[in-house]
């Protein structure tokens, strides 16, 4: 691995743009309890949507998670604690952090030191906007104690580089609520970020280029993105110099929501059962070559907070092509990396836009309005030089009928205790189109070898215990989470609701 003011990253000298995930260490239904099942599960949904990248925030992994990345390919920034507190300030152990520090360090990077996956050691986040998370009192905005923690560190460790993460704040701690913060004379990259390896900054993408102008020799890298931002911080990087881009929330997390019954985060690209919300796809219209098309229906208007001095939010947006009654007006935004779209309803042509790439906040989005609904077919066709390259479609559902369930690894089941199996239900109708607005509650009977983990209907805002094995629906379906015994054999699942079919399956440990 490489680093260059010029470059940015190099993997085997090879140029390398970190598109990544920044999240708590929370995978769904399971909570943060480590089952490898679940870890790659979620590192293979990201993959598919074209990430590389994931910054440990703001704890070392479980082990297992190492194990994984190394397998599958995807580099890791390895983050030790969140700030540096000598108060109990975002810190939750029974001492301060700053008398344990040498003893939780050293385990830390002797345990994950060989893994290949690490290109880089954090030691902190959002520094450099208060005195109290500075660790030692020193005056310096942290720079006293991150030598001291860099110091330390390199007696074990030396092949990768080390930072910590900034607070978006600009030097001498100027954050967005002071004045002068839009002042050109006040945007100079913070104290701590100019003598870390990497210069890693949590937003302010606008920034870095005068950050770069100030001091030539930063090598810079978004630790933190916003999705409420969608993919405008990734076009606005230098990807020839900067390191590259870490999205925070991109899936649902448990925790630091903005207010009951929400149970946390869901400002995100991914709900946690990990269904792509729409706006999923146009990221990876960024982060994956291939040339692709995706319709959204947008539902209300975005919801946002202030968080951390950064809006953050996501727009009301499902697949669901529907309306209750005929003649309702409908908006579509659909997400392509080519170079027009043209939007057909029921076979006439809704007209064709082209991809406006001289704007990062319009770039591979196209948007349709007040568009009449009619029930039928809705298909987005993409094209190359004149030439279709990609389509999606979306067909309105008709009655619903029946309970469609997908088994997501069938075969792949082991009788360890610890293995688990996912498997999605759907209401369709008869032709097995998904019917979302359909309400019910579904219940789930298990006989054999296993065990009910969790039973999640991806709702953010729900007051049901995920080990019932009973929920309601949210948009027409809930993943059933199950957990394999020791002893290998059979495993009987029945789903029912009322009103129509429900399903019976037939599984298998080994």
């Amino acid at each position: 691995i490489e680093y260059s003011p010029n470059f940015g990253f190099q993997l085997n000298g090879k140029k390398v743009f970190l598109q990544g995930i920044a999240n708590h260490t929370d995978f769904g239904g399971v909570g943060v309890a480590t089952y490898r099942t679940a870890i790659e599960r979620q590192l293979r949904q990201l993959k598919s949507f074209g990430f590389n990248a994931i910054r440990c925030a703001h704890n070392p992994y479980p082990e297992v998670f190492y194990d994984l990345c190394d397998e599958m390919g995807f580099l890791v920034i390895d983050e030790l604690v969140d700030k540096w507190s000598n108060d109990g300030n975002c810190w939750g152990g029974r001492k301060s952090f700053m008398y344990v520090w040498p003893q939780l360090l050293t385990e830390w990077v002797k345990r994950d030191r060989n893994h290949p996956c690490i290109i880089m050691w954090s030691l902190g986040n959002e520094m450099q906007h208060r005195e109290n998370a500075s660790g030692y009192m020193t005056g310096d905005w942290g720079i006293t104690t991150f030598r001291i923690l860099d110091t330390y560190l390199k007696r074990y460790e030396k092949t990768r580089p080390s930072t910590a993460a900034m607070y978006p704040a600009r030097a001498n701690g100027i954050r967005r609520a002071d004045p002068g913060f839009r002042e050109i004379s006040n945007i100079i990259p913070p104290e701590l970020s100019r003598i870390t390896e990497i210069a890693s900054y949590n937003y302010e993408y606008a920034d870095y280029q005068r950050y770069k102008e100030y001091d030539p020799n930063l090598i810079i890298f978004q630790s933190e993105a916003s999705v409420n931002d969608l993919i405008t911080p990734y076009l606005r990087m230098d990807k020839s110099s900067t390191v590259g881009l870490c999205y925070w929330g991109a899936i649902e997390y448990w925790g630091e929501s903005d207010g009951w019954p929400k149970k946390g985060w869901n400002y995100s690209f991914f709900d946690h059962t990990l269904k792509p919300y729409p706006r999923a796809w146009l990221v990876r219209s960024c982060f994956v070559d291939e040339p692709q098309v995706h319709i959204g229906i947008l539902e209300g208007k975005q919801k946002s907070i202030i968080w951390n001095d950064i809006l953050s939010g996501r727009a009301e947006m499902s697949h669901f092509y529907w309306k209750p009654n005929k003649g309702d007006n409908i908006t579509l935004e659909v997400s392509s990396n080519c170079d027009e779209v043209e939007l057909f309803q029921n076979g006439r042509s809704l007209g064709t836009k082209q991809n406006n790439r001289q704007d990062d906040k319009a770039q591979n989005k196209f948007l349709w309005e007040d568009i009449g609904w009619q029930p039928g077919k809705v298909i987005a066709v993409a094209r190359n030089n004149g030439k279709e390259v990609a389509r999606h479609e979306l067909q309105s559902p008709g009655k619903a009928v029946r309970l469609k369930a997908e088994i997501e690894d069938e075969g792949n089941w082991y009788a360890d205790g610890m293995d688990l199996q996912f498997i999605r239900f759907t209401v369709v109708d008869s032709k097995g189109e998904p019917v979302d607005n359909f309400k019910g509650n579904l219940a789930i009977h298990i006989d054999g070898e296993a065990k009910l983990l969790a039973l999640d209907n991806g709702n953010h805002f729900t007051d049901r215990n995920l080990e019932s094995a009973t929920t309601s629906l949210y948009r027409g379906g809930a993943l059933l989470i199950l957990r394999s015994t020791r002893n290998s054999g059979t495993v009987k699942v029945k789903a029912s609701i009322l009103g129509i079919k429900g399903s019976e399956l037939l599984l298998k440990t080994k």
